[in-house]
């Protein structure tokens, strides 16, 4: 894909403003298409609020997509959104819930035509986790299936509220490319290869 795929650990419109500047800037962006659907039964709106800050501060345009159950990731309007869009962000912290709603629909599908052609994906928390298959099970840290946008990584995220006996476990059932990410850390794919963001610690060889 020759577009740019960011993942960071945490504090969505709050942690990354400098690294979020330059990523948008990068596909001259100048709107932005947000989807809390990981945190649907979690006071979504509160992140759209956070959203539109952000968006003041960084002088770009905030397009709230409240798709938050499967159905409406199927719908036309929803997908025609995205398909017109140069960057979308994934915010909210339940993983399994974002799988749900996205794995096998219109609207991933026109999530890749983004990146095909040059746009970029951004997800935060557990949200870029689930980007990533295997994905960490927040239930208890093994392993689950993924949405497959990286393949043969397993991300930890907000990791600074990891116990270490947790981690540990974690990190020793993975069979696949492994990394660790605190809040304001950041792994950033484009056609060049990998960037890191801070203090990311990465086991095994990326993707």
């Amino acid at each position: 894909m020759s577009g740019t795929i960011a993942l960071q650990g945490g504090g969505p419109f709050v942690a990354n403003d400098d690294l979020d500047r330059r990523l948008v800037a990068s596909v001259a962006a100048t709107r932005v298409v947000v989807l809390p659907t990981a945190d649907a039964f979690e006071h979504p709106e509160r992140l759209i609020v956070s959203a539109m800050a952000w968006g003041e501060r960084l002088g770009i345009e905030v397009d709230p997509l409240m798709v938050m159950r499967r159905g409406e990731a199927l719908e036309e309007a929803s997908v025609a959104v995205v398909r017109r869009a140069k960057a979308v962000y994934f915010v909210g912290d339940q993983p399994l819930h974002l799988r749900s709603v996205m794995k096998n629909t219109p609207l991933w599908d026109a999530l890749t035509e983004v990146l095909a052609n040059g746009g970029l994906v951004a997800a935060s928390g557990g949200s870029a986790a689930a980007m990533c298959d295997p994905m960490v099970d927040p239930r208890g840290g093994a392993y689950t299936l993924g949405l497959g946008l990286i393949a043969n990584l397993a991300l930890v995220t907000e990791a600074e509220d990891w116990s270490p006996e947790r981690l540990h476990r974690t990190r020793k059932l993975a069979n696949t490319a492994f990394a660790v990410l605190r809040t304001g850390d950041a792994l950033v794919h484009t056609a060049a290869g990998w960037e890191l963001v801070g203090d990311v610690e990465v086991h095994g060889e990326l993707p």
